[in-house]
């Protein structure tokens, strides 16, 4: 009984997510096929309206839910990272700025070096 509940939801989850692609389907096509008949203004509000209806459906299948929950544990995780302070950010900055340089400057040094020892061969 419970592996019949199983499939008849995933059957249902199955027929929403057709539901869904076929919602963003027809803002697409309706977006493409009325480009030049209707104004941009009307065009999002219909497709602001399409999007909103297709995430309402998707949201009442398992993997929305399953989404949702994982946006809302993300959203406690971000809550836990200590940001840099403004000065920390600014030193960072600097210091790969110029490690940046440092480096650029010894691999032309290499580069030059290695091109005279070519140059000096095949001469």
């Amino acid at each position: 009984m419970n592996a019949n509940a199983e499939e008849n939801t995933s059957a249902l989850d199955i027929m929403k997510w057709f539901l869904v692609i076929a919602i963003v389907a027809l803002g697409v096509a309706g977006n493409s096929y009325y480009a030049e008949e209707i104004s941009p203004l009307y065009r999002a509000l219909v497709l602001v309206v399409l999007a909103a209806l297709a995430m309402g459906i998707a949201y009442f299948t398992k993997k929305g839910r399953a989404f949702v929950e994982l946006l809302k544990e993300a959203r406690v995780e971000v809550r836990k990272v200590v940001w840099p302070t403004r000065a920390e950010t600014h030193q960072s900055t600097l210091i790969v700025a110029l490690v940046v340089a440092l480096m650029s400057i010894v691999l032309w040094g290499l580069d030059s070096f290695l091109a005279f020892i070519v140059k000096a061969l095949l001469a």
